[in-house]
């Protein structure tokens, strides 16, 4: 059971306590791959200008992330440069951005892609998300990510893609802001009345809480005494969650706690290093040793 992922593939500049990282792999569809691609055939569809690294080519072949589906047009790669500060690592500090290619983007995908029938719409334009989707002709289980900018001068976008899918991810301050809701309980109920059947809101370094009509759970993140970059530890999170969810190739209570562990595992291992560092060379080996950790912090 493939997956395919729309999101962004960029060059990240970026800024810590720990130092500064330049040219880095980025974008939400490259950290959900590095995660995915542990449990199932990953598939990336997005957009690259001419400028994109042919090493991070190389890269994305050597780890059997497919990304036949990814358009390399005249033009800058999409890039974002961000900043942390050691006092609050769960909010990045936007220095520049530069759209490049994203500018007038309309998704594509190989014919051959359309039948996938996992798909999950990781950050992205809430419209492009939707055209995205209708490519699609056999989706069975569908997910989506978003962030504050589109809630904020897209809301209606994303409500109405909201209405779509099956599996919905967003951090606290994203279900909040979509919800009006204080009460992060309150708050997956209303997400759940908007569409999706199944909601996860992260937490951060307070872990995770999942609702749905049948049942609902939450505990505790891995955790993680340095925090070198934190960027696209959500990416990571979605990518291990709907990776595993395909492999199982069923949705059930005990495969969605499986898969939560495995992504709040999976998103560990990415704070600690700049960009994809700690996640690219990952195995499932050492993904388990530390599943087991967290395993035993939640049920001793």
């Amino acid at each position: 059971m493939s997956l395919i992922c729309f999101g962004t593939v960029a060059l990240d500049n970026i800024k810590s306590p720990s130092g500064l990282r330049k040219n880095l792999l980025g974008g939400s569809a490259s950290h959900f791959a590095m995660s995915a691609r542990l449990f199932t055939k990953v598939h990336l569809a997005s957009i690259i200008g001419e400028d994109f690294p042919k090493k991070y080519i190389r890269f994305f072949e050597s780890q059997g992330v497919d990304i036949s589906s990814v358009t390399v047009k005249p033009g800058k790669t999409f890039a974002w440069n961000g900043e942390y500060d050691q006092k609050d690592f769960n909010t990045a500090i936007t220095l520049a951005t530069e759209l490049g290619v994203l500018e007038g983007y309309i998704p594509e995908i190989n014919t051959e892609h359309r039948n996938v029938p996992n798909v999950f719409l990781a950050n992205f334009d809430p419209d492009n998300q939707f055209q995205f989707l209708k490519l699609m002709k056999r989706a069975q289980l569908v997910g989506m990510d978003t962030m504050n900018l589109w809630i904020n001068i897209k809301k209606a976008s994303v409500l109405k893609l909201m209405k779509k899918v099956d599996l919905f991810v967003a951090n606290d301050g994203e279900a909040r802001a979509i919800t009006g809701q204080t009460n992060l309980i309150k708050a997956a109920k209303a997400l759940r009345r908007m569409g999706p059947k199944l909601i996860v809101v992260k937490k951060g370094e307070h872990g995770v809480l999942f609702y749905c009509d049948q049942f609902m759970f939450s505990f505790s993140a891995y955790p993680v005494e340095k925090v070198v970059d934190p960027t696209g530890a959500g990416d990571t999170f979605a990518g291990g969650l709907m990776g595993y969810l395909s492999k199982a190739g069923k949705v059930n209570e005990k495969v969605l706690r499986e898969a939560a562990i495995y992504a709040t595992t999976l998103a560990s291992f990415n704070v600690e290093g700049f960009g994809v560092a700690n996640t690219r060379s990952l195995t499932l080996k050492e993904v388990d040793a530390r599943r087991k950790i967290l395993v035993s912090f939640i049920q001793p």
